[in-house]
């Protein structure tokens, strides 16, 4: 899905909700517990029921891979449900050396044809670089994420150094200590365009939304981390939305098990129906 649908998508509906299919067989309800095709139909459900409020679906490959020949079968399935107004993401994470990315690209843009894969960027440009060569498709990195052990790295202090500022000018030695997850924002943002870029950003890191803006003005943010995990919806509009609105906003358990028996779908539809009003009345303020 090209950067321009996208944008439309969210205009028209606006809304820059993104469902999370965060699918743990363990949690369906009682009667599709225990089903062959219990994942799919209550997936297939959920995208039916969330459709007119959402832009996007994310798909976190975890508890799909976890279920073996089955589990990549029913991926499979749930993402041909996924209509091609709406774009699809492979939470997958990935992140290795050049030769073994291109295999992954492969896997989750052509074998499963996502529009958008999260990856790692530890490994540095190589590793990501094979995602990038695709048309048409994007690649998330994980840039500053909503979990505790974020301080173990992403937010360690490191020093400007003379490539820093052949990469961002405006930047001086003199200026001190910038944080790990600024790096990587600046130095990932230069390998490719914000029309084939997104960062993940975590909700409950907002109070860091405006500098990252600073950064990354014009990229798109997929935010996870609204609903159970805690964070604002109002502050991630606050210091997140641009000028072509630039975020997905991911919400995943507290829409797809909102209800926890037989009207689970309309329970979804009614938690992203919320999520939708409270978006349009955001884009208005903030937008």
């Amino acid at each position: 899905m090209k950067r321009a649908a996208l944008v439309q998508q969210i205009k028209e509906k606006q809304s820059f909700l993104c469902v999370g299919l965060d699918t743990d067989p363990q949690k369906l309800p009682p009667h599709l517990q225990g089903q062959k095709n219990g994942v799919v139909t209550f997936n297939k459900a959920i995208i039916e029921a969330t459709l007119p409020y959402c832009v996007s679906y994310k798909i976190n490959t975890a508890f799909y891979e976890s279920q073996g020949l089955a589990g990549w079968e029913a991926m499979a399935e749930t993402l041909a449900a996924i209509p091609s107004t709406h774009l699809t993401i492979a939470d997958a994470k990935r992140g290795d050396i050049g030769n073994t990315s291109a295999q992954y690209a492969k896997t989750f843009f052509e074998v499963l044809p996502f529009d958008a894969i999260t990856v790692a960027p530890y490994m540095g440009e190589d590793s990501v670089r094979p995602f990038l060569e695709y048309t048409n498709k994007w690649t998330i990195v994980l840039a500053l994420t909503s979990n505790a052990g974020s301080f173990d790295f992403q937010q360690l202090s490191v020093n400007p150094t003379h490539e820093d500022l052949n990469l961002v000018p405006q930047l001086t030695l003199g200026h001190g200590p910038k944080r790990l997850f600024e790096k990587v924002l600046e130095k990932t943002a230069a390998w490719g365009s914000p029309d084939q870029l997104m960062f993940v950003v975590g909700a409950t890191q907002a109070n860091a939304l405006e500098n990252i803006r600073s950064i990354v003005p014009d990229h798109f943010l997929l935010v996870p981390g609204v609903g159970f995990q805690g964070g604002s919806l109002a502050e991630v509009a606050e210091h997140g939305l641009n000028k072509e609105a630039g975020l997905l906003v991911n919400a995943s358990r507290a829409i797809i098990f909102a209800g926890g028996g037989e009207d689970f779908a309309e329970a979804a539809q009614q938690a992203a129906a919320t999520y939708q009003a409270e978006m349009a009345s955001l884009l208005q303020t903030f937008g």
